[in-house]
């Protein structure tokens, strides 16, 4: 398996309705993502951002692949992502899940 790792963070004004938006709208798309395995959503705050981490765990690379493209590596976004993020990384990380429990 491969955990797929993302961050992002907004103003701490937009934090709910990111996390709303998230919810309705990137879960059911991950979901519905043949090889897809399950997601982990995180969130703090400092003083001044909302701080969020995507874990994703897929069945191998190739379902990466069919989910984000050749470019596997390169963030995936939504249109509505530019209402809410304030920085967008080009690039997720990938790690091999060699253990769980």
């Amino acid at each position: 398996m491969i955990a797929r790792i993302w961050k992002g963070k907004t103003k701490l004004e937009h934090r709910e309705v990111y996390k709303a938006f998230m919810q309705e709208r990137a879960v059911p798309d991950y979901a519905k993502t043949e090889g897809f395995v399950k997601l982990i959503f995180l969130q703090r705050d400092d003083q001044q951002f909302a701080h969020f981490e995507l874990i994703t765990i897929w069945k191998n690379l190739e379902v990466i692949k069919n989910f984000a493209g050749a470019d596997f590596e390169k963030a995936k976004y939504y249109p509505e992502d530019k209402k809410y993020l304030i920085e967008f990384p080009k690039k997720v990380t990938h790690y091999d899940v060699f253990a769980e429990g």
